[in-house]
């Protein structure tokens, strides 16, 4: 498929983040551009706001007739949209162009120079962070990301050089990065994930093996990862700490909330960083960066300065609020791995901190698969306030709830509490360190936590 001769392209979920960097692609190369989506959010209000119609009704009258003529219309749809939907179905039937997100990301890049992140997790921060290196050095990169960059406001950006590099968020679900055939690739943990949908972990596996000998320059993979996947010859390693790796920090400190540290890789030591985005997890992800950094040759004083720069991504190790008497942090986190690296890295930020959690889970059957995970990570917490599952794109499962989770943890402090009680349940007074926790509609109670501990404080 030639994506010139397109003229309009209509998505089926364009509120999702990786559907509304598309949509905002494809605007900006000059297509017609409109969608529907299950519900109005920020992000669609933003692209309304951009000039792209949508609407929120599954009904295919609502569809303007200028998108129902299908040798000129692209229709693009995310995975989490059910099969039943009457607007893909009306599109199904008349024969459209009908591609997945996946496929249409794979048609953008497959002829450009692509750096693609993949991995259970890290790879939002990642890509982001890569992303923002190669913008400081003047090469103007494109990037469709997999979460709103804090810097540039938007999931994507659009390069003014057509020969410059193309960084994308790879996602492994539904072996979505399959479409991808990148020049330079990034994996950052093969965490178990998304057994809904390999059912075996070895299946995950050898997903992330085809993702990785599809690579054609040099693929660098985070230490956890060796051993797991068959690892090409064209691979260097990355972690935290020495040993295996080709990257690796050293002397890492934490000052006043702040990460110092240096990294050491196969040319030279690369001295006096500071990350702009706080964590453990985040100083591994900025190893990973470097090392692609290093790759393209960006000199070493624009990575110091990009690492300083880089403020991250919402609702990734978010600061709400930053004072001495109260911090707030708002995060994605929603597999136990994440929750740990989160929890772990604040408490040693903050290691005289009394810190608080309200956590939201996310589908059913992660919560069923890894119960007991969750409840050891949830565990490192002072104090839980654990919501009800949120379940996405899928139906209840008999026993798998928010009580069985609760029953699984030994903290003392605990509590189940309902989406319309947490404001309740918070009081700024008992307050140190709070994180809210979470992907679901999590995010909605951000502000209004926000307000009312501000208003606490006031008080």
């Amino acid at each position: 498929m030639n994506i010139d001769n397109i003229n309009k392209v209509y998505f089926i979920g364009i509120g999702g983040i990786g559907m509304s960097s598309l949509a905002r692609y494809f605007k900006s190369i000059g297509k017609e551009v409109a969608g529907y989506d299950k519900t109005p959010t920020s992000l669609t209000t933003a692209l309304e706001e951009e000039g792209i119609k949508i609407h929120f009704t599954d009904n295919v009258e609502n569809i303007s007739k200028t998108f129902k003529k299908n040798e000129e219309t692209l229709i693009v749809f995310s995975p989490a949209v059910p099969k039943s939907n009457n607007e893909l179905q009306f599109f199904v039937k008349n024969n459209f162009q009908i591609k997945k997100r996946a496929e249409v990301l794979g048609l953008i890049t497959n002829n450009k120079k692509s750096i693609a992140v993949a991995g259970t997790h890290g790879k939002t921060t990642t890509s982001t962070l890569i992303a923002h290196i190669l913008k400081c050095a003047n090469l103007e990169p494109s990037a469709f990301l997999g979460g709103i960059s804090q810097n540039y406001e938007s999931n994507i950006l659009i390069g003014n050089n057509p020969d410059g590099y193309v960084v994308v968020e790879a996602d492994e679900y539904d072996r979505s990065f399959l479409n991808l055939h990148p020049t330079f690739a990034v994996i950052t943990s093969v965490d178990a994930d998304h057994l809904d949908i390999y059912g075996d972990l070895n299946y995950l596996y050898e997903s992330y093996s085809l993702f990785a000998n599809q690579v054609s320059s040099t693929l660098t993979i985070n230490n956890s990862v060796v051993g797991k996947i068959n690892q090409p010859n064209n691979s260097c390693v990355y972690g935290t700490f020495n040993g295996t790796s080709n990257y690796f920090a050293q002397n890492i400190t934490v000052s006043e909330a702040e990460y110092h540290y240096e990294v050491v890789t196969p040319s030279k030591t690369i001295k006096n960083l500071t990350l702009g985005l706080p964590g453990d997890h985040n100083v591994e992800n900025s190893i990973a960066a470097i090392a692609i950094a290093e790759q393209l040759n960006i000199p070493e004083e624009i990575i110091r300065t990009s690492l300083k720069s880089f403020t991250g991504v919402k609702r990734r190790f978010e600061y709400q609020i930053k004072t001495d008497r109260l911090v707030y942090i708002d995060d994605y986190a929603h597999h136990p791995s994440e929750l740990k690296a989160c929890i772990n890295s604040i408490k040693k930020m903050y290691p005289n901190k009394k810190i608080t959690g309200i956590f939201q889970p996310h589908l059913f059957t992660r919560t069923r698969d890894f119960a007991n995970e969750f409840a050891n990570s949830l565990d490192l917490l002072d104090e839980c306030f654990l919501m009800d599952i949120y379940p996405a794109r899928e139906l209840p499962i008999e026993g798998v709830n928010a009580t069985m989770l609760l029953n699984k943890m030994k903290l003392e402090r605990k509590k189940h509490c309902k989406f319309n009680t947490v404001l309740d349940e918070i009081n700024s007074d008992d307050i140190d360190v709070l994180l809210t926790l979470g992907a679901g509609d999590i995010d909605t109670l951000v502000q209004p936590i926000k307000d009312k501990l501000l208003n606490g404080i006031k008080n």
